[in-house]
């Protein structure tokens, strides 16, 4: 990838990682019920597992893998970081926010297991990709 869809990625990722901490205030979702919380992380799967469906299969075909890598490191790295400069830092929970504020936590993960494998999927079945 170019340097500037480097930092597209960067900044789709800071933007969006923003609306969801906007959307979480003011106790950043801790307010929410447990169960809440297990339905709106849930529910959130499909539409993740859509748009990596839709990014992916309009990249030519020989970047898709590369791209599936780069999605899934944009939208967690950056999260985690930010994460841990909110929960960790500013609101003074440390790295026992990985475990408060766990329904953050698995998002560190979901993007490595969904754009991974989608862009090896779409790629060994060019046919279905769009």
């Amino acid at each position: 990838m170019r340097t500037r869809s480097h930092v597209r990625l960067f900044a789709l990722a800071v933007l969006v990682w923003g609306a969801f901490w906007v959307a979480g205030l003011p106790d950043y979702y801790q307010q929410y019920s447990h169960t809440t919380l297990v339905i709106f992380s849930l529910a959130l799967v499909p539409l993740i597992v859509f748009a990596a469906v839709k990014v992916l299969g309009r990249a030519r075909m020989e970047k898709r893998r590369s791209l599936g890598l780069w999605l899934a490191f944009y939208f967690t790295v950056p999260f985690a970081a930010l994460d841990y400069w909110y929960c960790g830092l500013y609101l003074g929970q440390g790295w026992a926010f990985l475990v408060r504020y766990w329904y953050l936590t698995v998002y560190y993960a979901i993007p490595w297991l969904i754009f991974v494998p989608i862009s090896h999927w779409l790629t060994r079945h060019p046919d279905t990709s769009r």
